[in-house]
């Protein structure tokens, strides 16, 4: 065949474009299960960071193992749903994006070294260019912030990329989401600014004043779902204590 005519050329854009796509999916294909590994190995990593619990990339899912002791789904009533999906398996982006009586709600149990039980709540959200994400954990009052932890797909460093930093999200532990019996989701506001409401709150990032925004609306979108659970935690541990006393 002639190698100078549009005929061969063709032809040879065409293998050529067969086997590179070959070798393409079958890179993908091969690499897909350590890909995934990798990602849920990232999501437990976030998930401890919420209850202020490090972990290197080699003992990971130990780690995981050792403080996570139970997870499962509820709905926009506090009931566990059954037959639902994995806690872990739940896409989060999506469900935060339907009607709160929609929702597979997932909870992460975890008991860290004194023995007490947090509960990890996820959320997800929008910031300035992309998506911003977290967890909250709370302490079994209900109602006490114990740790929380944020992270962003593209926001400005030195700005808006602050909230992954622990300087932001520390900001968030001891302060509540219950009070008198009802649900307030913390607010992200201004530097100097309070709530007029009786919310509690922390100062946003400094010139990232969207993204504080993104941060404040993702917590009242999702963890106001979850108010229903939080106030019956509220309740049992109310009985608890006054177990304890007699």
């Amino acid at each position: 065949m002639n190698k100078q005519s549009s005929v061969y050329t063709l032809l040879y854009i065409i293998v050529l474009v067969v086997v590179v796509g070959a070798a393409l999916a079958f890179t993908s294909i091969s690499l897909k299960e350590r890909q995934q590994a990798n990602a849920d190995a990232d999501k437990m990593r976030q998930i401890l960071a919420s209850v202020n619990i490090s972990a290197s990339n080699d003992d990971i899912i130990d780690m995981y193992e050792k403080y996570i002791v139970g997870t499962f789904v509820i709905d926009d009533l506090g009931a566990r749903v059954a037959y639902a999906p994995e806690a872990f398996d739940i896409n989060v982006a999506s469900e935060s994006k339907d009607a709160p009586e929609a929702r597979l709600l997932p909870v992460y149990e975890c008991r860290v070294d004194d023995g007490s039980i947090k509960y990890i709540l996820p959320m997800y959200g929008a910031g300035l260019w992309g998506p911003i994400w977290g967890y909250v954990s709370v302490d079994a009052d209900g109602s006490t912030i114990y740790g929380a932890y944020f992270a962003h797909q593209g926001e400005t460093p030195g700005l808006g990329a602050e909230i992954e930093k622990q300087a932001f999200s520390g900001r968030f532990i001891g302060k509540h989401l219950l009070k008198d019996g009802a649900f307030y989701p913390v607010e992200v506001v201004k530097r100097g600014l309070a709530p007029r409401g009786s919310n509690d709150y922390v100062d946003g990032v400094s010139g990232g004043t969207i993204t504080s925004k993104g941060v404040s609306a993702m917590i009242d979108n999702c963890l106001s779902p979850y108010s229903a659970f939080l106030k019956e935690l509220a309740s049992s541990n109310g009985q608890n204590n006054l177990e304890n006393v007699e």
